[in-house]
């Protein structure tokens, strides 16, 4: 997983943090620079570099909030991803076919209560770093 997230960054020219950020930024459809550091749990001057890089490469960009002209929000280009995620996307559906639903409703509920573990112990990592 880290290495296919390495191969795609070196692809777009950005960091797999910025890929985790962009995520963030496309789900969310726009985000503020706090809302983004909070997110991906990253000091406001780093998110600051991170969206600078997603900016350079043509990713993002930053834009006036839509109701606070004086403050700025961050956006995704339109396509921003391209095609990168295409031989993956069908990949994974061959893979997912060779499943039954059955099969794949216990794959998916193990996926979602790994993924509820991972959260927990990033959490209690990171609580034990705060000062």
């Amino acid at each position: 997983m880290v290495a296919f997230h390495e191969a795609v960054g070196a692809s777009l020219g950005v960091t797999a943090v910025d890929q985790r950020a962009l995520a963030v930024i496309m789900g969310a459809g726009s985000v503020s620079a706090g809302e983004l550091a909070r997110e991906i749990g990253l000091t406001p001057g780093a998110v600051t570099g991170v969206v600078d890089r997603l900016a350079r490469a043509g990713l993002a960009r930053r834009e006036p909030h839509p109701e606070d002209r004086r403050r700025l929000v961050i956006t995704a280009a339109p396509g921003a991803f391209g095609d990168t995620f295409a031989g993956l996307g069908k990949a994974m559906a061959q893979l997912t076919d060779r499943y039954s639903s059955a099969e794949q409703a216990v794959i998916a509920d193990w996926v979602a209560r790994t993924i509820d573990v991972l959260r927990e112990q990033t959490r209690i990592l990171n609580a034990r770093s705060r000062p």
